[in-house]
């Protein structure tokens, strides 16, 4: 039976990983709709390849160039933030939510509809609105489907067991660039030393929270929302590997986990399979013997503060995950043009949590709420900067 998609944030690394899977298995899927961001040939490209109906950039002052790139395919298309949501409208049995950052926000949360399950790879729509997101998807009877490699393969760790007999899950980060750098060493770092991930290829945002370690904690904020779970039963270890993801240890003492190579297609794979499924993926098999060894250690909070204020802000609730997370997005471009040392991110984004959190104490309410907040926290973190 072949399933509908759409796909938001088609042209970003997960859509193309996404892109790969579907492509090995054209009869299983047909496309609908395509999303992006201002990259219209990109965009043209992923429509064609897919054969969507229709195709939508976020940036509407790029719609000439993708009518030009699409003149003659027969595909409809539109630009800016209506045309988006038009997209998100279109039939679909599953949505690939992988548009990067608060611009994922509206569009995820417009995708839950009765009937259409969510593959997850947007993590603002926990981090900033987790509660009001997933309340939303059980109110429509809708299946939130994780993508991110850790919370993928915790679910598969999971599998049909009780969480009252769940322990702790454990996320796993590699470590990043700077795993065995010294806090001085680290300091003196600069966005090109930062943006050169060990194990794997993303976006220049989500690399920099790689190597402050904030993108596990944000990971251990979802987390909390996919799986029900409290700060005390989330936990992160450091394994530079990258080959086991996470694991789910229980009241018995067993402990299950969800081993891969690092590979996005390995996720997206057994989240856009019909449940039960399991789709060939072509990746060699994991040759644990190969490997020889996984390692593991706990991570650094004096050299890796930004996880610290993560679990911070997951154990302090309400609006703080929010306020965090939009801080960070700020600090992080700040790095990124050579306007903030590396451990000014730390610095920054703690100083707009402690001035915000007393007056923003209540978790969203809903998406535009959320995004009010996070406005505001936007605001504040560009002032302290000078921005």
């Amino acid at each position: 039976m072949t399933r509908k998609l759409i796909l938001l944030g088609a042209t970003g690394s997960i859509g193309r990983s996404a892109r790969d899977v579907i492509a090995r298995h054209r009869d299983a899927f047909t496309v609908t709709a395509v999303v992006g961001g201002s990259d219209a040939p990109a965009l043209a490209a992923a429509a064609r390849e897919t054969g969507a109906r229709y195709a939508a950039l976020a940036d509407g002052s790029a719609l000439p160039a993708l009518r030009e790139a699409l003149s003659g395919s027969g595909i409809a298309c539109g630009a800016g933030e209506g045309a988006v949501l038009e997209a998100v409208a279109y039939e679909a049995d599953l949505v690939l939510a992988a548009i990067a950052g608060t611009a994922g926000l509206r569009p995820t949360a417009a995708a839950i509809r009765p009937g259409r399950a969510i593959a997850l790879a947007n993590k603002e729509s926990l981090v900033s609105a987790g509660a009001a997101f997933m309340q939303a998807a059980s109110r429509a009877g809708v299946a939130v489907l994780p993508v991110d490699s850790e919370h993928n393969a915790l679910a598969q760790a999971l599998g049909n067991g009780a969480l009252g007999d769940v322990t702790a899950m454990t996320l796993t980060a590699s470590g990043g660039p700077f795993r065995t750098w010294s806090r001085e060493a680290i300091a003196a770092a600069g966005p090109q030393q930062a943006s050169k991930h060990p194990n794997w290829s993303m976006g220049a945002k989500v690399t920099i929270d790689s190597a402050t370690l904030m993108n596990k904690g944000l990971e251990l904020i979802e987390a909390h929302y996919l799986f029900g779970l409290e700060a005390a039963r989330l936990d992160v270890l450091v394994h530079p590997q990258s080959i086991v993801h996470g694991l789910v240890s229980w009241r018995d003492g067993a402990v299950t986990a969800g081993l891969a190579a690092p590979d996005m297609r390995v996720p997206i794979a057994h989240a856009l399979a019909p449940q039960g499924m399991r789709l060939d993926t072509a990746l060699p098999r994991l040759d644990l013997a190969a490997i020889a060894a996984l390692s593991f250690e706990k991570p650094d909070l004096e050299r890796f503060p930004c996880l610290g204020l993560a679990m911070a802000a997951l154990a302090g609730g309400g609006a703080h995950p929010t306020i965090l997370n939009a801080a960070n997005e700020i600090a992080v471009a700040a790095f990124i043009a050579g306007r903030l040392d590396f451990y000014g991110i730390a610095v920054s984004v703690e100083k707009v949590c402690s001035r915000m959190v007393a007056s923003e104490r209540e978790a969203p309410a809903d998406v535009e709420t959320a995004l009010a907040i996070d406005a505001r926290a936007r605001a504040l973190t560009r002032e302290a900067l000078g921005m």
